[in-house]
């Protein structure tokens, strides 16, 4: 199979589970006014979502090359078709709850065989840098999107007319399934382990390197700030800038957007500069937006805001620190990965997805106590603490894979 095909297959997965992964929140809302369900309630699909995508990634990750690839990404599309089928016709807060889990199980197969195959078809670090990047600038475009998909299918007559996304996206899941299945890859030949216990073994063999220990302590401090500034930035643009709700949704699009320019950007710039100037220097201009853009942005008086046109031009900045986080993540994982054996990838993965998952969850709910008890407008300024650690944490990378 050509390495075009295989890229292409992994680009439509991805940009199909960006959207379902990031419409929680729509979904969110949508309990609320539909399903009659209050915030405490509806916040449990949060967890619905990240769980198993922590659990699945943990037990099946260093299992997954005896199932292949290929395999475990069709099931996991087949999965996703289903349950945005079911979700359509359940129309309900279980539904919903089995929706986001079923998401959570096949994103998890999704991931750990993505990243995976990405050790497969890559030469050297730069094209492994490259290509990691590329495939998650695609997934931050898939993001930015559902900030649009969803509302496009709203309908003030109808309340249950933004169901009918549900057809697109399992059409979209469906779509990507007959492209995998019809093509024809093979899976590493290198495989991990012997038995399932092997597996859990190298797993824990892997957290005992220096390597490792930096390198998930690094992922679960980027993950913290990423998801914490997306999950409350819709928060912040309407109860610091004062923005109507729907207005304040679409603003958080730009930070998707940036995200997605920064880490296609990434893709280009290590072919031709190494890893850790790029990330430094990334790391420091988001220090410096949260250290002179935010208060500028929290000082902001916004007068009567209709459209996204109405807004000054400083209230669109803070979000822009997208583009400076956006290219930590693929290329920590990249680095990680290329400095590891083939057959190590899967186990490496799956601890990649287990504390990504964790660093989520723990960022959203630090920023929301943040929130809650130093206010809205001083909350994002504490991101300042493990930016700083990511940036100390990035030489000693450095130093160990060069070692490595």
């Amino acid at each position: 199979m050509k390495k075009s095909t295989i890229k292409l297959a992994m680009y439509l997965n991805y940009f199909v589970f960006a959207i379902l992964l990031n419409s929680v929140g729509i979904v969110i809302l949508k309990a609320q006014s539909n399903y009659g369900v209050d915030e405490v309630q509806a916040s449990v699909l949060e967890a619905f979502k990240d769980l198993p995508i922590a659990i699945v990634s943990f037990f099946i990750a260093s299992f997954l090359p005896r199932i292949g690839y290929k395999k475990a990404m069709l099931i996991g599309l087949a999965l996703v078709t289903l349950a945005c089928i079911g979700m359509y016709f359940g129309n309900s807060f279980a539904a919903a709850k089995i929706l986001f889990a079923t998401v959570g199980v096949s994103f998890a197969l999704i991931k750990v065989s993505v990243y995976s195959l990405i050790g497969t078809i890559t030469d050297n670090q730069k094209e492994h840098n490259s290509l990691m990047s590329s495939i998650e600038g695609v997934f931050m475009i898939g993001i930015a999107l559902a900030y649009f998909l969803f509302p496009a299918f709203n309908s003030t007559t109808n309340p249950d007319a933004w169901l009918n996304v549900y057809w697109l996206l399992a059409g979209s899941a469906l779509l990507s399934f007959v492209f995998l299945f019809l093509a024809k890859f093979e899976n590493p030949k290198e495989i991990a382990g012997v038995n399932l216990a092997d597996d859990f073994k190298q797993m824990f063999q892997l957290l005992t390197k220096l390597l490792t220990i930096v390198f998930v302590i690094s992922a679960f401090l980027f993950v913290m700030i990423e998801q914490g500034i997306m999950s409350w930035l819709p928060t912040f643009n309407n109860k610091v800038l004062h923005l109507p709700e729907n207005i304040s949704i679409m603003m958080a699009s730009i930070l998707a957007i940036s995200l997605a320019v920064g880490r296609l950007l990434a893709g280009f710039l290590t072919q031709k500069i190494n890893w850790i100037w790029v990330l430094s220097s990334c790391i420091v201009c988001a220090m410096l937006i949260v250290i002179f853009v935010l208060p500028k942005a929290v000082g902001l008086q916004v007068n009567q805001v209709t459209s996204l046109g109405d807004i000054p031009l400083i209230g669109f900045a803070f979000p822009l620190v997208g583009l400076f986080i956006a290219p930590i993540y693929p290329l920590l994982n990249s680095v990680v990965l290329s400095a590891l054996p083939k057959s190590l990838h899967s186990s490496m993965t799956g601890l990649i997805v287990v504390f990504s998952a964790l660093g989520g969850t723990l960022g959203s709910r630090v920023i929301g106590y943040l929130f809650k008890n130093q206010g809205p407008e001083n909350a994002f300024y504490y991101t300042l603490i493990p930016m700083a650690l990511l940036l100390i944490s990035f030489f000693i990378l450095k130093k160990l894979t060069v070692r490595s």
